[in-house]
């Protein structure tokens, strides 16, 4: 019982599951969460089955409250007997077997330094090293040690609330040389020792941290990498420290969970929210805690920059679908509902083509149908309905709560154009697409994705998109209006600089401008080019015989180069990478990441490969001649 405790108080306040009363139904939840080995949890079972029957048996036999078995050998034989073991030797070995596999199991739990025994008797952990010096400082690549020095000043005060105990200040002398190592390796030592610092001042008292890490040397390795690597995952920790313990969980480095499995975890975490205020920071700390797992699977090597935007891209779908009802039903608490009407919310960009990064915005459009005033005690107007609860979603998205912001949403490519309604109603929006909006706004329209959308709207919002992309087109003139619109753009944003993946030439923006463009032109006659990543598009283009073999290979392999190290940039910088002054460890990290022998090398082939895909396009889509 004290086992299963345990990890109730260690977990149950992330894991719903472990609220679950009865010590048979928590090992069953234990095994499922990976924190309990199968074999474990069936030696557990049987002991506590066992076990509750002798002592039930006790109790029948002496018509009493009692625990202890009998000193005297009638005593134990007549147990043994009511046991259905006469033979009295085989009751106490079957005992002592189940005694003997619950102490090893309780043994294991408190060496895993989950659970510290009392202060009593404690004796200090040798630190192993002098106080560092400066010197000492810069040998492990600290370029400001005069500031690490007050840091370390404080941890040797014991002042945080996590090093009251003697048990944890004899942790953390032991830890500190271990910590300073493993952040010298870091392409930050001095930012990753003040956010460590940071995350261990917010740490509340009786967390035990500096025990996990001891247990688990690679954990802090990891933390390590973390706090000198990704800033932004160590914003999250500090928020939420519990979500090192997750880290130890057997599914938190393993693939990444799919679409259903992620709505059924948010719906469980918004369960206890009473009002929409808590759906707002539930909703934040799940999806925080979801992108630290993406995080750190992207640090480790574990997925690549296209997993990492799929994975990014099912946690936004899946957020975006649960808000959209509970701020509907808040909103119409006042307002009422349209009859006969619903709001579809449609993805361009990024999250259509599922190929978010860590930084990306959310680019939206919100489609209506629906014509009659709603019926709520403040009737509005359709129109001034859905466009007030699509602004009433916005804001539930990009409002600042103590947990931090869902996403940034830019509305630009909104139906009607950058002045229309927030919210277009069904016509409006396929009456514009028809015959006012220009190619290039068409292009756009090649990545949407319907997010959520009632059944029969989604279907018409699909037959618009379709007729509308797959139109006849003059190939010439679109070739011209799009050379144009990226000569333009070429003009404004332009860039020499390889790293700035998205505008310079032979960058992103060329390699989807190019497969868009294609896909316009070549729509009518091979509609299932429409939807799907640019790199699916690209292998779709080759398979129709539209694009070459080797153009096809090349610009697949540019792109997918390009998201890898984007991915790793926006994790860990969010600011165009400048090669000249990188940090030697995101180097290593970036070489390593799109499989190159050296940070050189890399930044060579991808030179040459932006280089051979800006040919491409310009062969295709040429800046003066406009024939296709």
């Amino acid at each position: 019982e004290f086992l299963v405790q345990t990890h109730q108080l260690i977990a149950g306040g992330r894991e719903r599951q472990l609220q679950t009363p009865g010590t048979l139904a928590l090992l069953d939840v234990l095994e499922r969460l990976g924190r309990l080995p199968g074999e474990a949890r069936a030696g557990l079972a049987e002991a506590y089955i066992f076990l509750r029957t002798v002592e039930h048996r006790l109790q029948m036999l002496n018509d009493e409250q009692t625990h202890s078995l009998p000193e005297d050998a009638d005593g134990l034989a007549r147990i043994a007997a009511f046991m259905g073991m006469p033979e009295g030797d085989r009751f106490e070995a079957t005992l002592r077997r189940h005694l003997d596999f619950v102490a090893r199991q309780f043994r294991s739990l408190m060496a895993t330094g989950l659970v510290q025994p009392s202060d009593e008797g404690d004796t200090r952990i040798p630190l192993g090293t002098e106080v560092p010096t400066a010197e000492t400082l810069r040998d492990f690549h600290f370029a400001e040690p005069e500031q690490a020095l007050e840091i370390l000043a404080r941890w040797r005060a014991y002042r945080y609330r996590a090093f009251q105990t003697r048990r944890a200040q004899a942790l953390l002398d032991h830890l500190t040389p271990q910590i300073l190592k493993a952040l010298g390796a870091t392409a930050d030592p001095d930012g990753a020792l003040r956010r460590v610092d940071n995350f261990l001042a917010l740490l509340p008292a009786g967390i035990q941290v500096l025990s996990l890490f001891n247990a688990n040397p690679w954990l802090l390795e990891t933390l390590a990498e973390i706090m000198g690597t990704a800033p932004t995952l160590a914003e999250t920790l500090a928020r939420n420290p519990l979500l090192l313990d997750a880290m130890l969980s057997r599914d938190f480095m393993q693939e990444f969970p799919q679409k259903p499995a992620l709505a059924a975890d948010l719906a469980r975490a918004l369960e206890p929210a009473a009002d929409l205020e808590e759906v707002l920071n539930l909703s934040r700390r799940w999806a925080n805690d979801r992108k630290f797992q993406v995080g750190v699977q992207l640090l480790c090597g574990l997925i690549d920059g296209e997993d990492t935007g799929a994975a990014l891209s099912d946690i936004a779908d899946t957020l975006l679908t649960a808000m959209l009802p509970r701020v509907s039903t808040d909103f119409a608490q006042k307002h009422g509902t349209v009859p006969d009407g619903g709001m579809a919310v449609v993805a361009m960009g990024k999250l259509g083509g599922c190929e978010l990064t860590f930084t990306s915005d959310l680019d939206l459009v919100f489609i209506y149908t629906g014509s009659e005033p709603s019926d709520g005690p403040k009737s509005l107007t359709a129109g001034h309905y859905f466009a007030r609860l699509a602004q009433r979603y916005i804001n539930a998205l990009t409002a600042l709560t103590e947990e931090g912001q869902l996403y940034e949403i830019d509305m630009r490519l909104r139906p009607s154009g950058q002045q229309g309604p927030i919210a277009v109603s069904l016509q409006g929006f396929t009456e514009y697409q028809r015959d006012q909006a220009a190619s290039w706004e068409h292009l756009a329209w090649t990545r949407a994705r319907i997010i959520t959308a009632p059944d029969p709207l989604a279907g018409k919002i699909a037959k618009a998109l379709k007729e509308f992309i797959t139109r006849p087109r003059d190939g010439a003139q679109l070739a011209a209006e799009i050379a144009q619109m990226r000569e333009r753009v070429d003009k404004e944003f332009g860039s020499d600089n390889a790293w700035n993946f998205k505008y310079v030439r032979g960058g992103m923006m060329d390699i989807e401008f190019l497969a868009q463009f294609l896909i316009l032109r070549e729509a009518q006659r091979h509609p299932a080019l429409i939807g799907g990543n640019t790199v699916a598009t690209l292998q779709q283009l080759q398979a129709a015989d539209i694009l070459a073999p080797q153009d096809a290979e090349t610009l697949i392999a540019a792109i997918t180069l390009q998201r890898d190290a984007q991915q790793i940039v926006r994790l860990c910088l969010n600011v165009t990478l400048d090669a000249t002054r990188a940090p030697a460890a995101l180097r290593r990290l970036l070489a390593k990441q799109t499989g190159q022998a050296d940070f050189s090398a890399l930044c060579a082939h991808l030179a040459a490969i932006q280089a051979d895909a800006a040919a491409i396009y310009r062969r295709i889509l040429p800046a003066n001649d406009a024939s296709a």
